[in-house]
Parts: C-alpha cells; structure tokens; sequence
C-alpha cells in the first residue's frame, strides 16, 4: 500500500511538473510574464512548487533572461536587459530635455522682457543692448554646444554599456 502511495504521489508531481514546463514554454512563446507567480498560476501549482524543484525555477529564470519576441530595427533580440537599457536612455533624454525647455523658457522670457522695454521707451541704450545681444548670443552657443556634448557623452555611455552587455553575453557563452 505505501508503494501504491509513493506511486500516486510521484505521479502527479511529474504531473506538476509537465504542466509548470508547459507554462514555461507557453509563455516564452507568447511573451508573457516570466515570473514565479505567473507561471505558478498558469500551470495551477502553488509557487512553493517550483522553489521545492530548483531545476523548474533555474529553467524559468533562464527563459526570463533568453531574448523574446521579434528582433529589434538592428536585428538584435529584444530581453529585458536591452529594454531596461532603452528604459534608462529615454528617462536620461527626458531629463536633458526637461532641462533644454528650462533654458529656453528663462531665454523667452528675457527676450520678451527687452522687447516690453524697448517698446515702452524705457529700455536700455544701444550699446548695452547689443552688448546684452551678443552675450545672450553667446551664451546660447555655449547652451547648444553642451547640449551636444551631453548628447554624445549619453551615446557613448549606452554604446559602453552595449558593449559590456555583449562581453558579458560571450564570456557567459564560454
């Protein structure tokens, strides 16, 4: 009789265990969420179920790591690591560019300032206006070329960070 119970015990963990692989294959297939709760529910285990079998957890942490869906405009797999990198390079252009309208709404506002004060009459003599011109001339060229510098230090930092992902990626290989 205990044999019998074994049996039926480790029947239907094998059981279990088809329908975890089969969560685990469905969702890489649809792209869905690899998570241990996800496919703890798709599979209709409890998420204690796949911590107990360490090798159904490493393959679903494996399948979470592997590229999903199509291939990107340059031909490279799509994985969370390169979504998280987009993620990280739009937050860091949203704030050069929250910074960028900054600047020109403090430029506006000087510009329309002048034009108030020379219209009413009351504004400054020639001279210093075209010398407050050129420096504002000026410092919009320094604006525009730190804005370019900082754009190209944002590129170079994301193609480092495309290149250690790739070491990584080949060491891991080897």
């Amino acid at each position: 009789m205990t044999t019998a119970m074994n049996d039926g015990r480790y029947a239907g963990t094998e059981r279990r265990r088809d329908r975890v692989e089969a969560a685990i294959a469905a969702a890489t297939r649809d792209g869905t969420n690899l998570t241990a709760s996800a496919i703890a529910r798709a599979a209709r285990v409890d998420r204690t179920f796949l911590y107990r079998h360490r090798d159904l957890l490493e393959r679903l942490h494996t399948a979470a790591r592997e590229p999903t869906g199509p291939a990107a405009a340059n031909g490279a797999p799509v994985t969370r690591a390169s979504l998280e990198a987009d993620l990280a390079n739009a937050h860091a252009r949203n704030t050069r560019l929250v910074d960028r309208i900054q600047q020109l709404e403090k430029r506006l506002s000087e510009v329309l300032e002048a034009q108030v004060w020379r219209e009413s009459g009351l504004g400054a003599t020639t001279d210093i206006e075209e010398l407050q011109q050129t420096i504002t001339r000026l410092e919009q060229q320094a604006v525009d070329v730190s804005a370019s510098m900082e754009e190209r230090e944002a590129e170079l930092e994301a193609a480092r960070e495309a290149n250690r992902q790739l070491t990584r990626a080949l060491n891991q290989r080897e």
